[in-house]
C-alpha cells in the first residue's frame, strides 16, 4: 500500500460538526465508541478525541485520557530516582483506530506520533512522564516498535498494559546549551 505523506494529514479535535457514521475500523467496539460515546465523554470531561483527515476523508482517531501508572510497574531503569509516591502521572491512549480502507498507509504511526507530541506538550503544563495504553493483543507489536515497554506480568492479559517513558524523548530533542566558544 501507498504511504500517506504526513504533510497531507490533518488532526482536529472532535466536535459535533463532524459526521462519524462512515468510519469503519476492524473493531466494532471502537466504531461504536466513536459514534455513540466519544462526544458525550468529551462533553463530560472524561476524554478528548482527535480525528485525522486525509484529502477530506476521515481516516482515524485517537482518544486521550488522564491516567496513572504504579511505580512498581515501571522497569527499574525507567523510574525516577527519589520519587516518593506510589504512582506516576500518565496520559493514556484510551482508544485508537484507523479506518480499514486506510490501514497500512502510515496513518496509525502518524496518530501515535501526534499523540506523543500532544502528551509532551501537556507535560510542559502539568508534569507527566509516561504514556500508557492497554493494548489490544494484536497491536502490542505496533506499540513496542515505537519504544513502548510491556508491563511485566501483564503480557497474558486480554489487554496488555504498555508504557512509554517520555523523558528520553524530551531530553533528546532539547537543545544543549553550551558556553563553549562564547567569550565575554
Amino acid at each position: 500500500m501507498t504511504q500517506v505523506p504526513y504533510s497531507d494529514l490533518q488532526i482536529f479535535p472532535l466536535t459535533e460538526r463532524y459526521g462519524l457514521s462512515s468510519f469503519n475500523s476492524v473493531s466494532a467496539e471502537l466504531n461504536d465508541f466513536l459514534i455513540n460515546d466519544a462526544l458525550e465523554d468529551q462533553e463530560n470531561m472524561i476524554s478528548r478525541t482527535y480525528l485525522v483527515f486525509w484529502k477530506e476523508n476521515f481516516v482515524g482517531f485517537v482518544t486521550l485520557i488522564a491516567d496513572t501508572i504504579g511505580v512498581q510497574l515501571i522497569h527499574e531503569s525507567e523510574r525516577v530516582d527519589g520519587y516518593e509516591y506510589t504512582k506516576y502521572p500518565a496520559i493514556k491512549i484510551g482508544r485508537f483506530a484507523v479506518d480499514r480502507s486506510y490501514e497500512r498507509m502510515g496513518i496509525g504511526r502518524f496518530l501515535l506520533l501526534a499523540s506523543i507530541g500532544k502528551a509532551i506538550s501537556i507535560s510542559k503544563e502539568i508534569g507527566c512522564r509516561y504514556i500508557t495504553v492497554d493494548s489490544k493483543r494484536g497491536s502490542t507489536d505496533f506499540y513496542k516498535k515505537h519504544n513502548f515497554m510491556e508491563v511485566e506480568g501483564h503480557g497474558s492479559d486480554d489487554f496488555p498494559k504498555l508504557y512509554l517513558n517520555m523523558y528520553p524523548i524530551i531530553t533528546g530533542i532539547k537543545p544543549r546549551e553550551s558556553l563553549e566558544g562564547f567569550e565575554n
